[in-house]
């Protein structure tokens, strides 16, 4: 997947798989600098519920490198970083 590149000032979030159908986008355009636990804020606000029901069970990379969430204060996302937010999937 690619979006357009952010534009100056903002970083990207893109959403896979139940994040996309949950938010129905496949990425926004957010503020940059953001620290990540004020991302996840954030997206809860703009998507109620998806903290919950999508973020809590997903892995977040910055720029192609794995996040962990429990370690992620004081890590912030800088202007034109790429956010995936990518869902375990299973397949039968």
């Amino acid at each position: 997947m690619s979006a357009p590149r952010a534009p100056a000032g903002h970083f990207t979030v893109l959403y896979f798989a139940a994040a996309s159908s949950f938010t129905r986008k496949q990425h926004d355009h957010l503020p940059a600098p953001l620290e990540i636990p004020a991302l996840l804020d954030e997206l809860n606000r703009r998507y109620p519920g998806i903290k919950d029901k999508v973020l809590t069970s997903s892995a977040l990379t910055v720029n192609l490198e794995y996040v962990d969430l429990d370690e992620a204060k004081g890590v912030f996302i800088q202007e034109y970083d790429e956010v995936a937010i990518i869902p375990p999937v299973s397949s039968g």
